[in-house]
């Protein structure tokens, strides 16, 4: 289930307060969304399972709460509460939600490469 926030040229939330957890699966809320970007809370059922895909776009993940792991391009990395994580366009990644979690995803736009 996908819910939107209409949001003016400012936008301010509390992202704790914006946080429900589905039974099962995931739940994803956008949250603001321009030309350039998108902002999405994602919150994930304990042993929740995203299996590996790609992104046309860069991402990033700021994690709020909650204990997981993310595996980009073969590497496992821990996500727990205050962990960042960039991921280029096309890197593959999978994710397990290993309690309730949740995090902020940003999806940008890939900027050109100058040779």
């Amino acid at each position: 289930m996908t819910n939107s926030i209409t949001a003016s040229p400012s936008f301010i939330t509390q992202l704790r307060e914006q946080i429900e957890y589905p039974s099962a699966g995931v739940l994803s809320k956008v949250l603001l969304k321009d030309k350039a970007c998108q902002y999405t809370l994602f919150c994930l059922a304990a042993n929740t399972d995203i299996s590996e895909h790609t992104s046309t776009r860069n991402a990033t993940i700021n994690v709020i709460e909650g204990r997981g792991l993310l595996t980009l391009s073969g590497e496992d990395i821990a996500l727990k509460p205050g962990v960042f994580v960039f991921m280029p366009a096309n890197a593959p990644h999978a994710l397990k939600a290993e309690e309730n979690l949740t995090f902020l995803l940003t999806l940008s736009e890939k900027v050109a490469e100058n040779n």
